[in-house]
């Protein structure tokens, strides 16, 4: 084989791996951010919420990174709800199907045009008697009901107390994070 060949053999094998990177296209999961916190299910028909309810920010807190919420276990919701409608409106329930109860402490008012947190001061949605643990990373069918705007569907993410979420205080009752115990070898690496 000439060295020309061999160039041109080389120069394709050191290539492949760009191209199959640019072959998965712009659209490819890779090429996407994730935002676990955004309720992007609240987009219908090519618009941005639904029956004047926009949702722009909704998840459940879980556990510290490497914890669990255990069974029959809870974890706070946190909404940021805007009602865009001329009227106001009322959260007045949330239903989370077979995936445990939600319990809501007071309806929710919504004024027009205004952003409400439902976690500020203090959560006032929790999802309770949770049917299996929660690690984080799954995700939680929820359905909103409404006074005026009737039931809103979204799925909401379960995110770890890590990075920008451990300000919020801990879910009730979620066990600890194994700590790490050091090998034989770094203990006896650590005597010498």
């Amino acid at each position: 084989m000439t060295s020309r060949r061999w160039i041109v053999v080389a120069a394709a094998f050191l290539a492949a791996p760009v191209l199959a990177g640019c072959g998965a296209g712009f659209d490819a999961n890779t090429n996407k951010p994730y935002a676990p916190n955004e309720a992007q299910a609240l987009i219908e028909n090519g618009a941005y919420g639904t029956r004047g309810i926009q949702i722009p920010q909704a998840f459940i807190l879980g556990p510290d990174s490497g914890a669990q919420i255990p069974w029959r276990g809870s974890a706070p919701i946190y909404l940021n709800i805007l009602n865009t409608a001329g009227t106001p409106d009322t959260l007045e329930a949330v239903n989370a199907g077979d995936m445990g109860t939600v319990k809501v402490t007071a309806p929710i008012q919504l004024p027009s045009n205004q952003l409400v947190n439902t976690g500020k001061p203090t959560p006032q949605i929790m999802l309770e008697s949770i049917p299996k643990s929660l690690r984080g990373g799954e995700s939680v069918k929820l359905d909103l009901q409404f006074a005026n705007a009737g039931i809103v569907s979204l799925h909401v993410p379960v995110v770890t107390r890590s990075r920008e979420f451990t300000e919020y205080p801990p879910a009730p009752g979620a066990t600890a994070a194994p700590t790490p115990t050091p090998s034989a070898t770094a203990a006896e690496e650590e005597e010498h």
